[in-house]
């Protein structure tokens, strides 16, 4: 198990609680909007807005924290993250926020409180790139966007 260390910021709901598993083999911990007006945001379909959890993140080298949609928002609203999943980097500390969009065909309302996303810890792989003159040869080769068939 990885440690992930928190702080809230200034204003921060803090009897919301911190990120946690909704279930015992939940891979993602939901993270929760935290307006310090308690106040709400609406998304007309279409829009997208920065949405605060009045917290703030250490993560330990050699990981990262993945931000993804929640399932049922998605299935139920249309509510998703445009960038998904979002790379939250080892050593970022500032404000943690999620880009929340409306991708349905009704306005939907983020109430202080809702859980809005949710929040996997992944480890990274650094790479070395090498440039080279040539790639060694594969069946697929260049083949791209649909090449291997539809089904």
């Amino acid at each position: 198990m990885v440690a992930i260390q928190l702080t809230w910021d200034d204003g921060a709901d803090q009897s919301l609680g911190l990120p946690s598993y909704a279930s015992t083999g939940a891979a993602g911990a939901d993270l929760r909007a935290n307006f310090t007006d308690r106040g709400t945001v609406v998304l007309q379909p279409g829009a997208r807005a920065l949405v605060a959890t009045g917290l703030r993140l250490a993560i330990p080298s050699g990981y990262e924290v993945q931000l993804r949609p929640r399932s049922g928002l998605a299935l139920k609203h249309g509510i998703t993250l445009p960038n998904s999943p979002g790379t939250i980097d080892s050593d970022y500390r500032g404000p943690l926020g999620v880009i929340v969009m409306n991708a349905g065909q009704d306005r939907f309302e983020i109430a202080h409180g809702d859980r809005i996303a949710q929040m996997i810890v992944a480890p990274v792989v650094l790479a070395k790139f090498e440039l080279v003159e040539t790639l060694d040869e594969t069946q697929r080769g260049a083949g791209g966007f649909g090449s291997t068939g539809r089904r």
